[in-house]
């Protein structure tokens, strides 16, 4: 198995965009090759991370088309569809295609357009990643997000107010992400006083829908600086799932894909969560930073609010946690959610990050499907 570098980055603005999908596509990964001085030509394998196309646009075929558009042709291409974590699941996917020996140079773009759709159409296509069963009852992400984080604040006696905390930190952190969605820092109060959605979290404790795109190039280690002095190599990789059916779980607040996605990244990295210096994770609702954050070992069960409270996840502290602002406030453009995750990986290792960049030498990424149900964790390190 060959070593796995990241030569190149791109992503789009994420927000409400007037382009359709296949032009978001094409922004990120003609970027994507700019950045990392390859040309299209040497692309001999091309994925897509994308949720729904068919359904939000009525278009398939989008790995295919990107490849005419962009001018790759005639690399192997595919759809990688593995819901919100569809990034991270290509991710993998490019990761495997380098280190099996099956492709030199390897292009991975995320992207989904969601705004043009109603909330209520937008909301029941992303309801769909339920069971059936769930489904048919009237069971929504959201409503699954409450009542975690309403047994999580229960058993671990934290406050109301250590939710709200999430939200704060990580719309601060967006007012430095020129690519954030939403550019505007927000107070406790406010996000106290927001409309309630599913009890105890309200509508600041939800990420917004959104329109974006996000790319990644791979090649081997060993080629890397054949293309740039700025690289980055994947040290560790692993991917879980978890049931399905979320009451079938023994504690719903353990979510069951992080531990072990990250026990596989880390077993392969060497590294421990000591050792990890900034972390992405998939902050769709505000509990589910707390959730992972327990899961990836960076805190003891039940510690993540007094950590997020005390400010050991912001910027300036001990762990910073989505220094991108996070889904919260960079936005959640499905497939290319985790993609962007590992763009501000990234970005932050090769010390490119502007005015949000922290001090970090190793990064960990982790992008979660549905309601924990399919995982990937990645940790990245410089290699410069």
């Amino acid at each position: 198995m060959r070593d796995v570098a990241v030569i190149g980055a791109s992503m789009s603005k994420f927000g409400q965009r007037e382009a359709w999908l296949q032009e978001l596509l094409a922004q990120a990964g003609t970027a994507c090759l700019r950045d990392g001085n390859v040309d299209p030509e040497e692309i001999e394998h091309l994925y897509v991370s994308n949720m729904a196309s068919g359904e939000f646009e009525g278009q398939t075929g989008a790995s295919n088309a990107l490849a005419h558009d962009i001018g790759v042709l005639p690399a192997f291409t595919q759809r990688v569809d593995q819901t919100s974590s569809s990034g991270g699941a290509g991710i993998y996917t490019a990761w495997q295609s380098i280190a099996s020996g099956t492709s030199d140079m390897t292009l991975l773009v995320g992207g989904e357009k969601m705004t043009h759709r109603s909330t209520s159409e937008t909301t029941d296509i992303i309801a769909s990643v339920t069971h059936p069963v769930e489904y048919k009852h009237g069971v929504t992400l959201p409503s699954f997000a409450g009542l975690t984080a309403r047994l999580y604040l229960d058993t671990y006696d934290a406050p109301r107010e250590s939710l709200a905390t999430v939200a704060v930190k990580n719309h601060r952190n967006g007012v430095d992400n020129p690519h954030a969605q939403f550019r505007k820092e927000v107070d406790t109060e406010t996000v106290l006083n927001s409309p309630i959605v599913a009890d105890p979290l309200r509508l600041y404790d939800f990420c917004p829908i959104t329109d974006g795109s996000s790319a990644l190039l791979f090649c081997p280690l060993e080629d890397a600086a054949q293309y740039t002095e700025d690289y980055v190599s994947i040290a560790g990789i692993g991917g879980a799932t978890d049931t399905h059916v979320v009451h079938e779980r023994t504690d719903p607040t353990t979510m069951g894909g992080v531990v072990e996605s990250g026990q596989q990244a880390y077993e392969m990295s060497d590294y421990y969560p000591e050792d990890i210096d900034v972390a992405e994770l998939h902050d769709m609702f505000t509990i589910l930073e707390f959730l992972q954050s327990e899961g990836l070992g960076f805190f003891d069960p039940g510690q993540a609010w007094k950590a997020t409270q005390n400010g050991e996840t912001a910027s300036d502290g001990q762990l910073p946690i989505n220094t991108s602002g996070g889904l919260k406030s960079k936005g959640h453009p499905l497939g290319a959610t985790g993609v962007a995750q590992g763009y501000e990986i990234y970005k932050q290792l090769i010390d490119d990050a502007g005015p949000r960049q922290v001090e970090a030498d190793v990064g960990l990424a982790c992008n979660v499907g549905g309601f924990g149900n399919c995982v990937t964790t990645v940790i990245m390190e410089d290699e410069r």
